[in-house]
């Protein structure tokens, strides 16, 4: 019997009004949203002004099915026809304005039916110039080139610094990080077309940076017979390199520079543990190598980024603020205007959460962007004191019948506090309850606006996303309790994901008799572990380009990678459960779903799990997905909507006896 059933605890209503709950429910809740509206892929995004603030760019979906075009619209015109480009047969991938008429983009196609190794997908990309005065290509580089933009110049007008680099696949450097690679930074003129050579990098001095005027100033490298990685710092002067910072590739320290401070002239701003638990920003001092002064740092949780002065062009690089993430982004500003302009915004914006914004060169143009629970992504232009709606990365979905997002924590079964989200849908608890752990393991989440989320609280489902032990910007100690003294995949990061779900049932928000596991790449991995676990919590799981072999996955970080992030690959993959090797021990009906052309997690995964499964005749479904990569902003309408209906479905009709 359910300890749930009968009336509403007492302990249920006290927290559903603390979660602001009460009062949401409606007599009628509205029918869900047909899934064709979720799978739409952004029908606008990337909204950036030109630097003069008299065009407004962006990149659109005109269809469902389309691929995405760039419009070029008068900022004191909307109504205007945009001017519009497509990059055919290629896919639009990004942009930039480097000049005021001239705009940098990507573009990919796929050149190959089959993947080539790990990480080395189908798609090739290209680099390109648009002169949206001219309407015309000014400059294609070919793949080879691997061109990109290292540096606007925005005190320079019309110039920028291109890199171009080649990455030898089985070079000496292949398992080093690809900023690192050898590259040559060319500065062009984008009215002229020419170019001149400015400084080559190599592996032992590279990932240059420059200021806004062009001069080199950091950099980074590695010393391959030391193991060691090298910050580097030069004088605006034009002084020699010199050597700041040298860290072994297997110290887990963690200090990087952030970038030069505006307001101290010949300091540095560093991200660093300085020997503590979570990571701060700090001052630094390059002629005495040594760390100033702490300028922002918490004791829960990692500083999570930073706010940069909102007029790029005008204060290039200026850094206003700090950011940090825990029931949700936060800015602490040191800069009045910016704050104050932030704040101001935050009044008028409907359902403000992730506000941002950006001003033209003169002050008189800004461009805001919102997102959160409520909102999937609304653009604003803010001109002559007029404030115009742009548009939606989803004008099919309505304020109204989105779901709230709620931080949490909770107790683990060791003792340890475990963070979390839960998205609740707008009716009356129990609800039946979807567990959404995300991938990596190693990242940091935050949700604000979550499409899989809302679309399953949209069903009708409470969802948890469990910020489980192994998750970063919760200080090194969290982090590494995943795998630093052994593996902790279905063991204790495992349980940190249960634990949740009977944390929601304890608190009258979860039916008992009705909760799935729902995850993608290593949350994928943990729906199939906790499909084999007793005793059983879950009605049925659903794993999405799981990694069910952690010998096939752990040999990709032995081969591919070094330093910190093989150590922490291979100590999680080794020592953690192993599906396949559970495959006779599931217990619970499954949906398996993979890409066939995944190049983080290879397809080999899926089809010999599903041999294991046939071979002791379990329940499951698998949905193969043709031409599917493995990153969800990678696929297309037809393959959200087949992942959607396919989810949406089992669980409805499969999980269990009688659905969920």
């Amino acid at each position: 019997m359910s300890p749930t059933s009968g009336k509403r605890s007492f302990v249920a209503t006290w927290l559903a009004a603390s979660l602001g709950l009460v009062g949401l429910a409606s007599a009628e809740v509205p029918e869900p949203y047909p899934l064709e509206y979720w799978a739409l892929r952004d029908v606008i995004r990337s909204v950036q002004l030109s630097p003069q603030g008299d065009r407004l760019a962006l990149m659109k979906i005109p269809s469902k099915k389309g691929d995405p075009i760039i419009e070029v619209y008068d900022t004191s015109d909307l109504s205007k026809d945009p001017f519009r480009v497509n990059a055919d047969p290629m896919e639009l991938t990004g942009y930039n304005w480097v000049s005021n008429e001239v705009i940098a983009f990507t573009a990919r196609q796929a050149v190959r039916t089959q993947i080539e190794g790990f990480n080395q997908g189908v798609f090739e990309t290209r680099f390109a110039f648009l002169n949206v005065e001219e309407r015309e290509i000014t400059k294609s580089f070919e793949q080879e080139e691997v061109a990109t933009v290292a540096n606007r110049l925005p005190n320079r007008p019309n110039h920028i610094i291109v890199s171009y680099a080649n990455y030898d696949r089985d070079g000496p450097a292949a398992k080093i990080d690809r900023a690192f690679r050898p590259a040559a930074y060319w500065e062009y003129n984008t009215q002229t077309g020419t170019r001149k050579l400015l400084i080559r990098s190599k592996l032992r001095l590279g990932a240059i940076r420059f200021d806004a005027d062009g001069r080199p100033r950091l950099a980074q490298g590695f010393d391959e017979r030391s193991g060691e990685f090298i910050w580097y710092y030069r004088g605006e002067d034009g002084s020699d390199w010199e050597e700041i910072h040298r860290q072994h590739e297997d110290d887990w320290a963690q200090f990087g520079v952030n970038g030069l401070d505006d307001e101290n002239p010949g300091l540095l701003y560093v991200v660093s543990d300085n020997g503590e638990d979570t990571y701060g920003l700090w001052s630094f001092d390059p002629a005495t190598k040594k760390i100033v002064e702490p300028i922002y740092k918490r004791n829960d949780v990692d500083v999570g980024g930073f706010r940069y002065h909102s007029n790029f062009w005008a204060n290039p690089g200026v850094e206003t603020g700090v950011v940090w993430f825990k029931d949700k982004r936060h800015i602490e500003y040191w800069d009045e205007e910016e704050e104050a302009i932030q704040r101001q915004l935050e009044e008028i914006i409907p359902y403000a959460y992730n506000l941002g914004f950006v001003r033209s060169r003169d002050n008189t143009t800004i461009v805001i962007g919102n997102s959160g629970p409520r909102d999937p992504g609304t653009f604003y232009l803010l001109k002559d004191g007029k404030l115009s709606t742009i548009g939606s990365q989803n004008p099919l979905l309505e304020s109204e019948q989105l779901a709230d997002v709620r931080y949490i924590t909770y107790e683990a079964r060791d003792g340890r506090m475990i963070p979390g989200y839960i998205t609740v849908p707008n009716s009356e608890p129990p609800y039946p309850l979807v567990v959404l752990p995300h991938g990596g393991p190693f990242v940091r989440e935050v949700v604000s606006y979550d499409e899989w989320g809302q679309m399953l609280a949209n069903n009708g489902y409470l969802v948890l996303q469990p910020q489980y032990r192994g998750s970063t910007g919760h200080g090194m100690e969290f982090y590494q309790s995943a795998f630093i003294n052994g593996g902790q995949g279905g063991y204790k990061m495992q349980d940190d994901k249960d634990d949740g779900a009977l944390y929601l049932v304890e608190q009258g928000l979860a039916d008992p008799e009705r909760m799935a596991m729902f995850g993608w790449s290593y949350g994928g991995y943990a729906a199939l572990v906790a499909a084999s676990r007793t005793p059983q919590l879950y009605q049925c799981v659903v794993a999405g380009a799981a990694v069910a072999d952690n010998i096939q996955q752990v040999n990709h970080y032995r081969f591919a990678s070094r330093g910190v992030g093989e150590i922490e690959q291979i100590s999680m993959w080794d020592d953690s459960i192993s599906p396949i090797e559970e495959a006779s021990k599931v217990n619970v009906p499954m949906l398996l779903i993979h890409g066939d052309v995944d190049q983080r997690v290879e397809i080999k995964h899926s089809r010999k799990y599903v041999k294991e499964l046939e071979k002791y005749e379990k329940n499951f479904e698998y949905v193969e997905l043709e031409g599917a990569d493995h990153f969800s902003n990678t696929l297309s309408f037809d393959h959200k909507l087949t992942v959607y209906g396919s989810l949406t479905r089992y669980l409805r009709e499969d999980c269990g006896p009688g659905g969920l």
